[in-house]
């Protein structure tokens, strides 16, 4: 039997670095947690995954910014993006204020 488990369990006061947990792997299949508070992709930089992503934003807000485009999206909580393999993008900004809480499905 599995123990419950909960996604806003276990989030540190202080968040230095972005946090991310791996929730489930299966083969090339992963769920993860990814806690944010004020943090950005650095200058210049843009994911290039090999996998597709999807990501649900369940607390706080984020902007993201994809490559050949100048509007960010804005994130709330509730909000999820499909975003294909080598869609380049980057995190312009996370809530400073509070914790941003995502789920990534890589597939």
């Amino acid at each position: 039997m599995n123990p419950i488990r909960n996604i806003y369990s276990s989030i540190p006061a202080d968040i230095p670095v972005e946090l991310i947990q791996d929730i489930l792997t299966a083969g090339s299949f992963k769920i993860e947690r990814i806690v944010s508070k004020g943090h950005a992709s650095p200058e210049g930089f843009w994911y290039d995954q090999d996998q597709n992503e999807w990501v649900l934003l369940l607390k706080g807000g984020a902007g993201l910014l994809f490559e050949g485009t100048d509007d960010v999206l804005a994130l709330k909580p509730g909000d999820y993006v499909n975003i294909p393999a080598h869609l380049k993008h980057r995190v312009e900004w996370t809530d400073p204020t509070t914790e941003t809480v995502w789920v990534a499905v890589m597939y």
